[in-house]
This record gives C-alpha cells, structure tokens and sequence, in this order.
C-alpha cells in the first residue's frame, strides 16, 4: 500500500467518513475548556489572573505540535504517527479529569494541544489518499469534519457541565479519543512516506517552504485574516447574547449549534476547487466573512428580529470560514505529495496565530467599546485579506 496508486483505492467512502469523524473528535479537545474557564478556575485554585492559562495552553501545546509534529507525517509511518499523538492526547485528558491542582491541570492543558495535533496529520493524509481529480472534494468532506468539531465542541461543554460537571467532558472525551484510535490502527491504510530527510533537515525547510512559495504564504495570510474574525465573533457574540439577548448558557449553546449549518461550505467548496475556480471561490469566501460583519454591526436593540440576524450572520461567517480554508488547502495540497505535513503545518500554525489574535482583540474591543467596535475591528481583518487577494496575479494559482 506504499505507492500512491495503492493508497489512493483505499479513498472509500467509509475511510472519508472515518477521517472526517476523527478529525472532529480530535480538534473538539482545544476549545472544551472555552466556556468552562471560570468553573475550572475555581475548582482548581487558579487565580484570576491566571484563568487566561486554562486556554492559552492548550492553544501553545497545539501550535508547537503544528511546528514540530504535524511535519513529520513527510517522514515517518504516518498510521503510527497519529496513533502516537492519540495516545498522548487520551493520557492528558485523564490527567486532565483527575487534576487536583492548577499545577497539574496546566501541564495537562498544554499536553492535550500537543496531542491533537493528530488531527493535522489526517488532513494531508486524506489528500494523499485521493487522486487529483477529487482531491478538492475529499479535503471538504474530511475539514468539515474538524469544522464540526470546532463548532460544537464549545455548546457540548456547556451541556455536559450543566448535568454532570466540569470534568465529565473531559473524561467522555478520553473514552472517544481511546475508541478512534484503536479504529483508526485497524482500519486507516499503511502510509511509509518516500521522502528520505533528517528531522533537522526537515524543520530547516519548512522556513524555505514559507519564505520561497507565494501559495502557501497567501493562503496562510488570507485564512488568517478570516480566522482572526471568526475568532473575535465567537469570543463576543457570548457576551452581548447574555447582557442583551438575557439567554442562559443553554441558549448560547443552542445558538452556537445553529451556526454548525455552516459547514455545509466545506465539501461545497472542495468541489469548486476540483473545477478549477479557486480564485472566484475566494472572493465569494471573503465576501461571505464581510457580509457577516457588517450584518452583526447593525444589531440593534433587543428582539426576536435582531436575534434572527445574528443566527444569520453566524452562518453565513462559517460558511465564509469553512470554505476558504478548503480553498486553502486544496490549492496547498497539489503543490507535492512529499511536502503536505509541512505545508500543512505552516499553513494551520499561521491562521491559527490569527485566530488568537482575534480573540484576544475582540476581547479587548468589546470591554472599550462594546459589541459596535468589536464587530468594527472584525470586518478589517477579512477586508485587510480581499485587499491582499486583489493583488493576486492569475497564475498564483
């Protein structure tokens, strides 16, 4: 099953669905502990002025395995890769449960960014398994997946705490990680990369990758300015659905699963891409993003008709999001099967630093500012990255 002819028949149906579960369940392990700051914080004897670590972390754990793990799927075995990094993952969300302290609590944060980097290493896994002339389509169906996963981890949470405490869903996630990967040891096909390099050769390059490949530096750059919106929106929209809108916790969460819709792009958009119309699917991403913004910007007031305009804004931002990260990758991914990891490492550590960006500054706007300025700040980010599309030559592509 080395060569690529043989990889690319295990591309069934049922691998596709498998990848894209896994992907979901893995990534869901970063945002858990988002709404459940406080609860954990004062369980643990954390300060408040430390409660920033309970996610900030779990947030350095994973973009350190973006750099240094998620590369060596160009290298190494990459079933055993994944089944390695789930291993690490399970033990820390163990850790995690029965964390008495904040001392042990934080090493366990960090460790479970580490190990879901799993996730990552799926991703270029599933584009190698495809034959070009679908790859687009295969790259959507596995990132909706992890999208989904992004998008309901936070509402979960928030339900699980709600009826058995904080350190349930932490613990529920141990047993599905445990479970994917001993179905991904059985069922995920062999895959011994070709690529003959030292692991310090191979960080050395990834600098080259970054610095001398236009592609990758502008998709990076354009996922993320989106990122950073889409993480700026779902760190506030909380906050003005509490202090306005008067929703419980529960509400929230309810609200948060509706934008799930949004995934819906994904696959959508992987298929644009095999047609060829990654430039056209671009711009209709980014121009979904901005649409958005500005839709949140004129909420006024407190009824049932400005609420409908944020579910509708909330959609379509994650149709925009969803869609121009396929786009990213689709076009990453044919630039050679022996650089995906790294290709997609840099590319994810890029938009991933955008989105604490965003996060950070929409935290920052909404208490200066309010909900106006926060939604302000967040339509600059995708129209600073139209702006950069806009001076893409036709070939970049």
């Amino acid at each position: 099953m080395s060569t690529n002819s043989q990889a690319k028949t295990q591309l069934s149906a049922s691998i596709t669905l498998l990848l894209a579960a896994a992907c979901g369940i893995i990534v869901a392990n970063l945002y858990y502990a988002q709404p459940l700051v406080e609860l954990i914080r004062s369980s643990i004897g954390l300060s408040a002025g430390a409660a920033g670590l309970i996610v900030t972390l779990t947030q350095i754990g994973y973009g350190l395995g973006l750099l240094f793990i998620v590369p060596l799927g160009d290298i190494l075995e990459n079933r055993r890769l994944i089944v390695t990094s789930l291993t690490l993952a399970v033990a820390a969300l163990i850790m995690t449960a029965l964390a008495g302290n904040a001392a042990i609590f934080l090493i366990a944060s960090f460790l479970i960014g580490l190990g879901s980097v799993s996730a990552q290493i799926l991703v270029p896994f599933a584009a190698h398994l495809a034959p070009e002339a679908t790859r687009g389509r295969a790259v959507g169906n596995v990132m909706s997946g992890l999208l989904l996963g992004i998008m309901l981890a936070r509402p979960v949470a928030s339900l699980v705490t709600d009826l058995l405490g904080w350190q349930a869903i932490f613990w529920i996630s141990a047993g599905f990680i445990l479970i994917l990967m001993l179905v991904l040891a059985k069922l995920l096909p062999h895959r011994q990369p070709t690529a003959s390099i030292a692991y310090r050769s191979l960080l050395s390059s990834m600098r080259k990758l970054a610095v001398h490949t236009p592609i990758l530096r502008r998709r990076a750059l354009y996922h993320a300015c989106v990122f950073a919106a889409f993480s700026l929106f779902w760190t506030t929209v909380p906050m003005i659905l509490n202090s306005r809108f008067h929703l419980s916790q529960t509400g929230i969460a309810i609200y948060a699963l509706v934008g799930v819709f949004g995934a819906i792009a994904s696959p959508i958009a992987g298929r644009i891409a095999d047609r060829g119309w990654v430039k056209a699917g671009t711009a209709a991403a980014l121009a979904l993003v901005i649409v958005s913004l500005l839709l949140s910007v004129i909420v006024q007031g407190s009824s049932i008709l400005s609420l409908l305009v944020l579910v509708v804004a909330a959609v379509l931002l994650d149709m925009g999001v969803s869609a121009n990260l396929v786009l990213g990758q689709r076009s990453i991914f044919s630039l050679g099967d022996e650089l995906r990891s790294r290709l997609n490492g840099i590319y994810m550590a890029t938009f991933f630093l955008g989105g604490a960006v965003g996060s950070a500054v929409g935290g920052w706007a909404y208490a200066h500012g309010g909900w106006s300025l926060a939604c302000w700040i967040g339509v600059a980010f995708p129209c600073a990255a139209l702006l950069y599309f806009m001076t893409e030559r036709k070939q970049a592509h």
